[in-house]
């Protein structure tokens, strides 16, 4: 027979419709003479009877019940949990409704605490389905394609062709770049995201009106405030970043010298290098995206500080072993510049006395009077401090206890000012 699917040969089919037609014969001949069997013979003899053509095709293999199918009702908060993830400015492919369904199913809605962290996810729309299991990852790919709410893509290259790398502890290396976002008035301003390389915490992002070097600095001081000193920064070329590859040497570089931190760039034209916080950038676009325009930078850098709260603490990822960001990096152990002393590092800012002296543990430390009626950032780590002005560096010193006076150049290497 010319249709596909026909389970059966074109003779066999003509000698069963022969049979049921009335014509007799010596079956067991007759199938020996095309190499089947007398009872597949009267097996379909009797389908083709009761079902014409149709019982020539194969039966389906469907079992009669499926007590581990998934439900309706399950089903239907899946497709409601691609939604509101949607709606929301999130990651909605089916690792995230996976998290937000097992988030349901334990109980927890916006607010709610689960080992002491505060966990922001979406409030259920109804009670989870009682005996009910979170369907894996296939299965839910599997019941948006049949919703019709799976949106198919370009296949892309094969996980196995791609170089990639990753820190194996918090702080071996951050990651910084920005993007553009414009405001209510169309104004455009930049966006600098700082991303840990291990952990992919949110460490720093905070709209600034353009890429330059004293935002980039002042950005970067902020985060190692909160979060200690990376072993490694990894930029791109970027003007604000790096001179590198222009046959200079930018303020970030030398101040990250300086803290024992090294600095890297990305190949030219080659962004997948900085591509864990290119990653980070379309998730943080796309939430602002679903999100009225702001009037002011004020009101953007508000919405960013709510972003990298809800990004860091609640939503989970399955390459991190379905921990979230913030869990990631406090689970340590925790990186730093090699050969630094250890403990927490302080950043504050400090003015210079008219005698050119700044104020540390009373101790005064000379740095120059060229610098004298300027302020300073002093960054320090337990007895190490460096000290940096306009985003340049002025000296580095091991303070002394007991000092009332200590000069930045004891050796009398001269102290640089302002150029």
């Amino acid at each position: 027979m010319a249709r596909d699917g026909v389970p059966v040969s074109p003779e066999f089919a003509a000698l069963v419709a022969r049979y049921v037609e009335g014509e007799r014969f010596n079956v067991r001949a007759k199938c020996a003479e095309i190499g089947s069997s007398k009872s597949k013979f009267y097996k379909y003899a009797a389908r083709f009877a009761e079902q014409g053509v149709d019982g020539l095709y194969p039966e389906t293999r469907r079992p009669r019940s499926s007590p581990t199918a998934v439900t309706v009702d399950v089903e239907d908060l899946v497709v409601l949990a691609r939604k509101l993830l949607h709606d929301g400015g999130w990651d909605a492919g089916a690792d995230s409704i996976g998290f937000q369904l097992q988030a349901w199913a334990e109980g927890l809605e916006d607010g709610t605490e689960r080992g002491g962290e505060q966990v922001c996810g979406l409030v259920a729309p109804q009670p989870w389905p009682s005996g009910a299991v979170i369907p894996s990852r296939a299965t839910i790919n599997r019941i948006l394609q049949r919703r019709g709410q799976l949106i198919a893509v370009p296949q892309r290259r094969p996980r196995k062709s791609r170089r990639r790398f990753e820190a194996q502890q918090p702080n071996t290396r951050w990651q910084m770049d920005g993007f553009e976002v414009a405001l209510g008035d169309g104004t455009p301003v930049c966006v600098l995201h700082i991303v840990d390389d291990c952990s992919r915490m949110d460490i720093a992002l905070r709209a600034v009106p353009s890429e330059n070097s004293a935002d980039v600095w002042s950005v970067f001081q902020d985060a190692a405030a909160r979060y200690g000193l990376p072993a490694q920064l990894l930029t791109d070329n970027g003007t604000a970043f790096s001179g590198f590859r222009r046959g200079w040497v930018s303020a970030l570089t030398e101040n990250l010298t300086a803290l024992g931190t090294g600095h890297i760039t990305s190949s030219i034209k080659h962004p997948q290098t900085c591509g864990k916080c290119e990653r980070a950038h379309r998730t943080c676009r796309l939430w602002l995206s679903m999100r009225p325009s702001f009037a002011t930078i004020e009101d953007l850098n508000t919405a960013l500080d709510n972003y990298r709260c809800l990004h860091n603490n609640s939503r989970r990822r399955r390459h991190l072993h379905n921990m979230t960001p913030a869990q990631r990096y406090r689970l340590g152990p925790l990186d730093g510049p090699i050969g630094r002393a250890s403990g927490p590092v302080s950043i504050m800012t400090k003015p210079v006395a008219p005698n050119g002296t700044i104020a540390i543990d009373r101790t005064s430390i000379g740095i120059g009077r060229a610098h004298a009626g300027t302020s300073v950032s002093v960054i320090r780590q337990a007895q190490r401090i460096t000290v940096i002005g306009h985003e340049r560096l002025i000296t580095e010193i091991d303070l002394k206890r007991g000092l009332r006076y200590q000069s930045a150049n004891p050796n009398g290497r001269k102290v640089s000012a302002k150029s």
